[in-house]
């Protein structure tokens, strides 16, 4: 494999690792693609047994991430449609102003509903709020350190092989 490959590989590879902090964007896909790549380039038992670690590594990562927030956010008090809502409002802010307009969507959706849902004032919707960032930042952490893992590995394999 020439210089400008690697290169390519590992500019997937950072794309990926940064693309898991910002929503919309399939980091962990890029990880594992880029680890692919770069597998199905070299042909030897170390990169095909780096692929089906990265593959395991990454799926049970991905059941963490669902499995997650969906028993943090039913325990928190905050509700489904809440959660919905925001996920819609990423959605759109995301279309309207990239990338930052998901986070104030997302954001912005979750503390106008709980306001409302929990007829409080300020200091209570925003603490629900907190709860659900926190809750979501739990599962981007998890994804995160799980291709960090990937990336480590692939780039360690890479320098012994």
């Amino acid at each position: 494999m020439g210089t400008a490959q690697a290169s390519l590989i590992g500019a997937v590879m950072l794309l990926g690792l940064i693309g898991v902090t910002v929503p919309g964007v399939p980091g962990t896909l890029l990880c594992w693609a880029a680890v692919l790549w770069w597998a199905t380039s070299e042909h030897t038992s170390l990169t095909w047994g780096v692929l089906a670690g990265a593959t395991g590594l990454l799926a049970v990562a991905q059941v963490v991430v669902w499995l997650l927030p969906a028993r943090r956010i039913r325990d928190s008090g905050i509700t489904w449609r809440t959660v919905i809502n925001a996920g819609a409002a990423a959605i759109a802010g995301f279309v309207l102003v990239p990338v930052l307009g998901a986070v104030l969507g997302f954001v912005g959706s979750i503390y106008v509903t709980e306001r409302i849902r929990l007829g409080g004032g300020h200091r209570t919707a925003w603490t629900a709020t907190r709860r659900a960032m926190r809750t979501v930042g739990g599962s981007v952490l998890v994804e995160l350190l799980a291709c960090l893992i990937v990336a480590g590995t692939l780039l360690i394999a890479a320098i012994a092989g």
